[in-house]
């Protein structure tokens, strides 16, 4: 009986080595998934912010472009009316 006994208590043994183990790995598998998830977060964040910037970019491109458009419309006619002048006054 005694044998037994000790086979017992190494096989006892063996299972409590083998669940500490798996307990340290499954530690290590949470550890690296805490790791990718904060990774992704931070990378969602950056994601936010170029979203954001490009927003504020585009806005303010069409403002330039809408700005453009007035000035085109103010020029455009004071280009021809200076253009007119000089043809008047080579040709007079």
């Amino acid at each position: 009986m005694d044998q037994q006994q000790q086979e017992l208590i190494t096989i006892l043994q063996e299972i409590r080595d083998n669940q500490n183990r798996q307990l340290e790995m499954q530690q290590r598998a949470l550890k690296m998934q805490t790791e990718q998830f904060e990774l992704f977060r931070q990378q969602a964040v950056k994601a936010q912010e170029l979203q954001e910037r490009a927003e504020r970019l585009q806005e303010k491109s069409s403002l330039l472009m809408e700005k453009g458009r007035k000035l085109f419309v103010v020029v455009v006619p004071i280009i021809v009316v200076l253009i007119l002048y000089l043809t008047w006054l080579l040709i007079r």
